[in-house]
């Protein structure tokens, strides 16, 4: 134990950010009564994407190891986008990546009244004023970064003429964009966030939890803080952006504090990844625009869409904590993302067979009738998945890949005269083929050998190429479902003279039908994830019924982009 009773051990002695070690220094220093409490603050008008998992896993992950507490809190004071759709996935998304918010759920407009009545204050304090002028001309009198802006006319306009039509506003008296109010701060400050800001503005729309009750709406600068401050938050973590919004944060919550106690605002860097876009907007375009199939398409970066592919909460954390959390704004490989989901479902995915574009392969020297079950283990990498039983007769599809007429000296698959081993089962040799009316391949003809059964050492025969097969006889049809990068510019928005549409990758998606799998696995439930040998790592869909499984690819075994895109 520290000297202020906080359990110290190895793990916390080596932080894994800057953050962490800010946390680590005020335990010790006794800091807001050795208390950590942070917050995480989405707004409810959209799904939420991998961006926000980092800030989900930041918020929640420091309160958890510090035995701290995290709140979930709405930032709901935008009626205009706002739908209670987009409260219920956040909560979702939350609980699926293993985070709780306990009873601490609160929304924004949970403080509407105290936030109106600190404005109120301030405007008594002569420290905000009403400004009837459009939005347009309040930006050009803010100036430049370089140029001190001017002050407004109404800026020294009496208090109790300010307090009257802010009433009056709320009371709906006015229209939209007729009046804002703003605070007094400096117009010549170096940081034109300082420059008499806004803090509230007309909008005559509906909440979805207060109704028609307000005609103002906080700006989010002016509630960020104060609502940090009413619940008692030690911390509030926010992404880079919002550095320059410190001062104001920091002269907000000043002028309401009562005691010492105070938030502090740290920023981190954002999570940025290539081939992806990280923004609301230009997702919620993408999915109006019909160009993905909703929120959840499993091309998209949110996190119901990354679930519905297959992804893990485990593997998205782990390519968080690679990542990691600092000061420097960078773009990340999507492919380190990509390896934290195959390192995670190598050990937890049980392998299958599923033959995606099937020929048939008949075994002429085998028994008509017979039907063998071979057992196969699920998982090498975890014992305790045990083994499955797999049919075995005398047709069973292969990959047509797996099978070349004239292949070249290293292609160790199957061709005239050569042998491979039909995985799990037995070393079968190719002695001709069919083709059909199209010239395609039909059947191939293979003869086996009965001794070199897997399992049975005592033949000594070798070779180099393994298959993976599926009985004919047995075999279900699924849909396969073919997902690659959603587009092909490794940073669809930095051309900012092209529109990221443009970017949109046209092979994103493949749709195979008549792919052949084992018959059990026709009644996996949705979500369920399996390695199909040799293939790739698969998702069961929301679509998929028995009478027609659906399969998801979550991502293939090895990383191709580099081969296709050379």
């Amino acid at each position: 134990m520290s000297e202020n009773n906080i359990p110290v051990n190895e793990e916390v002695k080596t932080p894994v950010s800057f953050i962490e070690q800010i946390i680590i220094d005020d335990l010790e220093a006794g800091k807001n009564g050795g208390r950590i409490h942070t917050r995480f603050p989405p707004e409810p008008n959209g799904y939420l994407h991998i961006g926000h998992a980092k800030a989900i896993c930041l918020n929640f992950g420091m309160a958890q190891k510090y035995g701290g507490k995290c709140n979930l809190r709405f930032d709901d004071t935008n009626p205009v986008k706002e739908d209670v759709e987009y409260v219920d996935s956040i909560k979702e998304d939350i609980r699926w990546l293993g985070f709780d918010w306990e009873d601490r759920e609160y929304y924004a407009s949970d403080y509407f009244g105290e936030l109106f009545e600190y404005a109120v204050d301030l405007i008594k304090r002569g420290l905000a004023y009403v400004d009837d002028q459009s939005a347009e001309i309040i930006a050009e009198q803010k100036g430049t970064p370089t140029k001190a802006g001017e002050e407004s006319p109404y800026r020294n306009r009496p208090i109790e003429e300010n307090l009257d039509l802010f009433y009056r506003m709320n009371e709906g008296e006015f229209d939209e964009g007729s009046r804002v109010l703003r605070v007094k701060i400096d117009m010549a400050s170096p940081n034109m966030h300082m420059r008499d800001p806004i803090i509230y503005r007309i909008l005559k729309k509906e909440h979805h939890r207060t109704g028609d009750k307000w005609n103002v709406y906080p700006m989010y600068d002016f509630a960020h803080g104060e609502c940090d401050y009413y619940e008692g938050i030690t911390h509030s973590l926010c992404t880079l952006e919002f550095e320059v919004h410190r001062p104001l944060y920091d002269w907000l919550v000043e002028h309401l504090k009562s005691d010492d106690y105070r938030p502090r605002q740290i920023e981190f860097n954002r999570l940025n990844l290539t081939y992806t876009v990280m923004s609301k907007r230009r997702l919620l375009e993408l999915v109006q625009e019909e160009r993905v199939k909703g929120w959840d398409d499993p091309r998209m970066p949110t996190l119901c869409g990354l679930r519905r592919r297959g992804y893990t909460p485990e593997s998205i954390k782990k390519f968080i904590d690679m990542i990691g959390y600092t000061k420097v704004e960078a773009i990340n490989d999507v492919t380190l993302l990509e390896h934290a989901v195959r390192d995670d479902l190598n050990i937890k995915a049980p392998r299958v067979f599923g033959v995606l574009n099937p020929v048939k392969v008949v075994i002429t020297n085998y028994p008509d009738d017979m039907v063998e079950e071979l057992e196969l283990i699920n998982n090498p990498e975890d014992e305790s998945m045990g083994s499955r039983k797999v049919h075995f007769c005398k047709e069973v599809y292969i990959e047509r890949e797996d099978f070349m007429e004239d292949p070249p000296n290293k292609f160790f698959r199957l061709a005239p005269g050569r042998e491979v081993r039909l995985k799990g089962a037995y070393i079968v040799k190719c002695d001709s083929f069919k083709r059909n009316k199209r010239g395609e391949i039909k059947e191939i003809y293979c003869t086996y050998d009965k001794e070199t059964k897997s399992g049975n050492e005592q033949s000594g025969r070798r070779v180099k190429g393994t298959l993976h097969w599926v009985s004919a006889r047995h075999a279900v049809d699924a849909e396969v479902r073919l997902y690659d990068r959603l587009f092909k510019h490794e940073n669809p928005l930095e051309d900012k003279e092209t529109d990221f549409r443009e970017f949109l990758n046209p092979d994103s998606l493949e749709i195979l039908e008549g792919c052949k799998i084992e018959p059990w696995l026709a009644d996996a439930k949705p979500l369920e994830k399996f390695q199909f040998q040799r293939m790739g790592y698969f998702c069961v869909d929301y679509d998929s019924t028995p009478d027609k499984p659906v399969f998801n690819r979550t991502i293939s075994l090895k990383d191709t982009w580099a081969k296709i895109n050379k």
